[in-house]
């Protein structure tokens, strides 16, 4: 007999486009230091080609092939040292290995968590057998078979556990100029949670030491970094992003402000109402008005 797809089947599948992507790429003429802003995305990617990552309180140069994790609350860039690199990456959504049994939180895995090592040097042998990964999923994708996202989720499983067993790159060193460094990272991050699109989409970083962690600084490193190039305290420039969008939340939606108020990562309305008034003179309600 026949075995049919779950009914649900599709459904899943038409979220997993939106959660997960792979390919290769090649970039060429520029050397300029280019970050990665897609939210809510993790990406694991091969670099090939002599490169300076910075996070914001170290900086590791990339001097072989190299296999790099990278989370989406870790705000990072890459300087090009030679025209040209390449390589392969995939990007997926947490939700998106979820979706396949796997219930470890990915912030908190060896490989994504803040402060751990996520950079990893390629021999010859691996790097082919990595790149042999990338291939196999890019055909995977091209391809009509029904469970086609359970494969690639193996694909990117394997990915994982072939890193768990390499030694990290250890290479790393602080930045040269680490307060504008940290500063910029900060109000990258900051932006980064920006706009909020969904009632269901809590803030995940609202306090000056919630944004310390993600960036492996200290919280007086960071307000001292922060405070020293905008002249504002990280708080002051926590709470005006937070009321800037609270207050387009108010004019262009119609969620319910008890709504808002989550989303903003207020635990009651009555929290959200007490801030929204403290930083505005008027109350949410009354701005709809």
């Amino acid at each position: 007999m026949k075995k049919h797809p779950h009914p649900d089947k599709k459904f899943f599948d038409q979220q997993a486009q939106n959660q997960f992507n792979v390919q290769q790429y090649a970039s060429s003429g520029s050397l300029e230091a280019t970050p990665y802003n897609r939210r809510d995305f993790y990406k694991i990617w091969v670099l090939i080609g002599k490169s300076i990552l910075h996070y914001a309180d170290r900086s590791i140069e990339i001097n072989q092939p190299a296999l790099i994790f990278t989370n989406p609350l870790v705000p990072y860039s890459l300087e090009s040292k030679v025209a040209a690199r390449k390589g392969y990456s995939c990007i997926f959504t947490e939700a998106f290995l979820k979706a396949g049994g796997r219930i470890e939180h990915l912030q908190q895995s060896t490989l994504f968590k803040t402060g751990s090592d996520k950079v990893f040097f390629l021999d010859k042998p691996q790097l082919a057998a990595v790149n042999r990964i990338y291939e196999d999923m890019m055909t995977e994708l091209a391809t009509d078979y029904v469970y086609k996202y359970d494969v690639i989720r193996n694909y990117v499983n394997l990915l994982i556990h072939i890193s768990l067993k390499m030694q990290p790159a250890l290479s790393s060193a602080p930045h040269a100029n680490a307060a504008s460094r940290i500063a910029a990272m900060f109000m990258e991050l900051l932006e980064r949670q920006f706009p909020i699109s969904s009632p269901d989409r809590e803030l995940k970083l609202k306090k000056a030491n919630d944004f310390a962690k993600s960036l492996s600084v200290h919280v007086n490193h960071l307000n001292h970094a922060v405070k020293e190039v905008t002249g504002k305290s990280t708080s002051i420039l926590i709470s005006e992003r937070i009321t800037h969008e609270a207050q387009a939340l108010l004019k262009h939606t119609d969620w319910s402000v008890s709504d808002i108020a989550f989303s903003l990562g207020f635990e009651y309305p009555t929290y959200f109402n007490n801030f929204f008034k403290k930083n505005t003179g008027v109350t949410p309600l009354s701005l709809r008005r």
